[in-house]
């Protein structure tokens, strides 16, 4: 017998109690004009692709937005080491533990970026003057098309005064819910039954896609750590390999906090994997890089654990996570019956 959606909800009352979703925005004026060959006197049915390339041109030079590049790398690369994706990309998973962390940072990013848009707001008169008298040098090459192209670039660059409205930085949190209650009021007429049943079903198979897509996502998630940890391995048995110094307190450093960001983001209890990295820690990182550097054979037993640890990871990851995702459901199924 197939489950009821109130049987199925288990795990995503789970998946709402480990964690949230993040959908993080910046933008700003990328500075930039696709020129057409209109734009330079030219007649489309005459040019060549292949001799003549227009498409996106810079506005301004590419340092003026250098700022807001860096912050939005920034701020990609710090959401996603915090959390996974989310079913196609719809947000990223942010397990509990992460999410002060995340907002934290996320909040210092965010002040930089109103920083720089302010910065650039205050300057952009000149910064436009400057260009202009930049691209009409550079027109004076074109002949007759000239001013065409002086004129598309003038109108391509935003009054200054809405110039501020092409920034923002958005952060938002939400949690996913359940769709629509499958419930009846108890008095209806024969066209308000007909339009519940037609939303019950649609509902059900809505609950129904979920549950697969849940069961996917936490799938996944624990494969991208259990990968991620045999990755860290092996980079680390090659840095070790190839150091003449033998082993670094760097090196152990970065073990040692990849297994605390391992706990932190370990929502779905990948029990096996999080003990065999915590005796990792307790057998071979209590020992200092120097004591890998004097002490006889304590460098080749770091390596055997590396080993022994890359190997494990990876035979997890070639597994099924079926077991945690059941374990999993279990939280959930708990909750919904103390408060049935």
């Amino acid at each position: 017998m197939n489950p009821t959606p109130t049987q199925q909800l288990p795990l995503l009352e789970a998946v709402c109690r480990r964690g949230v979703l993040v959908a993080t925005s910046v933008r700003y004026w990328r500075g930039c004009k696709r020129l057409s060959p209109e734009d330079l006197g030219l007649d489309p049915a005459h040019v060549s692709e292949r001799l003549i390339q227009l498409g996106h041109k810079r506005l301004i030079p590419r340092d003026a937005l250098q700022a807001f590049a860096l912050i939005e790398s920034r701020v990609q690369s710090t959401v996603e080491s915090a959390s996974f994706p989310f079913l196609g990309g719809i947000g990223r998973f942010v397990p509990n533990p992460r999410l002060g962390e995340l907002k934290e940072k996320l909040d210092r990013l965010h002040e930089e970026f109103r920083s720089a848009t302010l910065d650039f707001v205050a300057g952009y008169g000149p910064l436009r003057e400057n260009a202009m008298a930049e691209w009409r040098e550079a027109a004076r090459h074109l002949n007759g098309s000239a001013e065409r192209l002086i004129l598309t670039i003038e109108q391509s660059f935003p009054p200054a005064g809405e110039i501020a409205r092409r920034f923002a930085f958005e952060t938002r949190l939400f949690q996913i819910a359940a769709p629509e209650s499958f419930q009846l009021e108890a008095a209806e007429t024969l066209a308000q039954s007909e339009a519940a049943d037609d939303r019950r079903r649609i509902a059900e198979d809505a609950t129904r896609r979920l549950q697969s897509d849940l069961d996917g996502f936490i799938r996944e998630s624990v494969t991208s750590l259990r990968e991620e940890t045999a990755r860290l391995a092996g980079e680390v048995l090659a840095t070790i390999s190839g150091s003449e110094n033998g082993v670094h307190q760097r090196t152990l450093n970065r073990l040692s906090a990849f297994i605390d960001s391992f706990r932190s983001l370990n929502f779905a209890g990948d029990q096996q994997l999080e003990n065999t990295l915590e005796k990792f820690r307790r057998d071979l990182l209590t020992r200092s890089a120097e004591d890998y550097r004097t002490e006889p054979g304590a460098a080749a037993t770091l390596t055997e654990g590396l080993n022994r640890l890359r190997e494990t990871a990876v035979q997890l990851a070639r597994g099924d996570a079926r077991d945690i995702v059941s374990r999993f459901g279990q939280l959930g199924g708990r909750r919904l019956a103390a408060v049935g």
